[in-house]
């Protein structure tokens, strides 16, 4: 059992912490001010992680008190000690400490309270919350795991905090204190960003650069939060329909395609459009036109809702049909010769079984010359299943709303191993952490590789960790960029 001591300012926050009985933390108190907290520091017992819970003043207005902070590195005299950990437990905190707020970011440690022009330049500086106690037990830790908990007091400095803010600390502090320990780090690949989303990415871009901000996208560029925030940092305006759009605005029509009927509404609003489409999913679109063209009611196997497959769907709306089970399937009308075509980001297993019932009823049933389900779906998901098969759980990072990493977590699963969607390191799952010494790591096709980067960081600091690379292929797919954004 990890051994976790919380240094506790005196009264209520030692009280709540030490309620959790026999299996709760060691709680030290402190005492409040500096003094008291480096003497404390001083004679801390043993311990495998270290954790400091106060309260702290805000010096950010976006801070209200009865507010949850959770420190992402502490201030101090002596320097600045990093608290990689500190988005897992946020994160934690955020799902359990019932609606409360939780921030997180730098914590700076004063030898007084700061007040006036002071505060304004700590703020400038980028620190968020003050206190007089964290920097001591910060510096004890000594690269163990470590963590900072504040809950924001209400002016004056020294009011009495409620109870009940502190009541999420205890339970979460001993799951973050779980997971602490060395473990073993698979890491699949190929994993993160594919050619098409690259190329997406760098087509918004490149407007932005050529046409200024703002630049309007129709729908998600991509099916990933982070992207879509940064782009929106940029000036980019992501709009659901086209009649959002200023008429004859710069407009991006995603990677997952569009309907006919898409590109027609933008030529009447004299939009100047620039196409991101994935070549992949330009492939499908033009078989469902070919097949249809041909006298063939297509079957599309795929899920219903899915942008890609509206966009499909809409290539010839009368002859085509959605098939999301092999029920569907059976279900076809036997009036004209099947095709069938693919949603580009399914698992193999999941279409294979589909398209088996569609050619079962129909052994005349014709499919696309080439795979329909992308190389990096297809990579990524043997990846996956590589690593499962050794790991005690898997993580994948990806938004919820993307599929390809949805299915990252189905394969995972289907191989014997848990596994979880994760959109960054707020999403590690601390309580399922203590018993996964081996954790297997990939990224769906439309998650940044930063974001991995971030999660793998997070991991470490728990503790000693081993990385394994278990690559099954290597990727050297490009896809050139359209004419309206190249430069040369």
């Amino acid at each position: 059992m990890t051994r976790l001591v919380v240094c506790a300012v005196p009264g209520v926050e030692a009280r709540a912490l030490a309620g959790h009985g026999a299996e709760g933390p060691r709680v030290v108190r402190t005492g409040a001010g500096p003094a008291e907290a480096r003497a404390a520091a001083r004679e801390l017992p043993d311990h495998d992680a270290l954790a400091v819970v106060g309260y702290g003043d805000a010096l950010d207005d976006r801070l209200r008190p009865g507010d949850l902070f959770v420190a992402t590195e502490v201030r101090g005299p002596s320097g600045t000690v990093p608290c990689p950990t500190a988005e897992p437990l946020a994160g934690l905190l955020e799902r359990t400490a019932g609606g409360a707020a939780v921030h997180r970011g730098p914590l700076v440690t004063l030898d007084r309270a700061a007040t006036g022009a002071e505060r304004s330049r700590l703020a400038a500086d980028g620190a968020l919350v003050a206190d007089m106690e964290s920097a001591a037990p910060a510096e004890a830790a000594d690269g163990r795991p470590f963590a900072a908990v504040s809950v924001i007091a209400g002016p004056p400095r020294r009011q009495p905090v409620d109870p009940a803010a502190m009541q999420a600390v205890g339970p979460a502090l001993r799951a973050w204190a779980a997971a602490a320990g060395p473990r073993r780090l698979l890491l699949a690949g190929p994993r993160s960003f594919c050619a098409g989303v690259e190329r997406a990415i760098e087509i918004v871009e490149r407007a932005l650069d050529l046409h200024g901000p703002p630049v309007y996208v129709r729908k998600q560029i991509v099916h990933n939060t982070h992207v879509v925030d940064e782009l929106s940092a940029r000036g980019a305006v992501f709009v659901d329909e086209l009649d959002e759009v200023p008429p004859g605005a710069v407009t991006v029509f995603s990677a997952h395609g569009v309907a006919p009927a898409v590109r027609d509404e933008a030529g009447r609003l004299g939009l100047r459009v620039v196409d991101a489409t994935c070549p992949l999913v330009a492939k499908v679109h033009a078989e469902a036109r070919r097949f249809a063209a041909s006298g063939h009611l297509v079957a599309l196997i795929g899920h219903a809702g899915h942008e890609e497959v509206e966009g499909t769907l809409g290539e010839a709306p009368s002859s085509t049909v959605l098939v999301q089970t092999p029920a569907d399937a059976r279900a076809l009308p036997a009036d004209r010769p099947v095709a069938y075509l693919t949603q580009t980001t399914l698992a193999a297993d999941e279409a294979g079984e589909v398209a088996a019932a569609i050619t079962g009823r129909f052994p005349d049933a014709v499919g696309p010359h080439t795979d329909d389900i992308c190389y990096a779906t297809t990579n990524r998901q043997r990846a996956v299943a590589a690593v499962a098969r050794d790991s005690d759980l898997v993580l994948v990072v990806g938004s919820a709303n993307s599929s390809n990493s949805l299915r990252l977590v189905e394969v995972a699963e289907a191989h014997g191993t848990p596994a979880v969607l994760v959109d960054g390191p707020a999403d590690i799952p601390l309580e399922r952490l203590a018993d996964a010494r081996a954790i297997g790591l990939t990224a769906g096709a439309s998650a940044p590789p930063s974001v991995l980067d971030a999660v793998v960081d997070a991991l470490r600091g728990f503790g000693p960790v081993d990385a394994e690379e278990r690559t099954v292929t290597v990727e050297t797919t490009e896809f050139t960029l359209p004419k309206e954004v190249r430069t040369q």
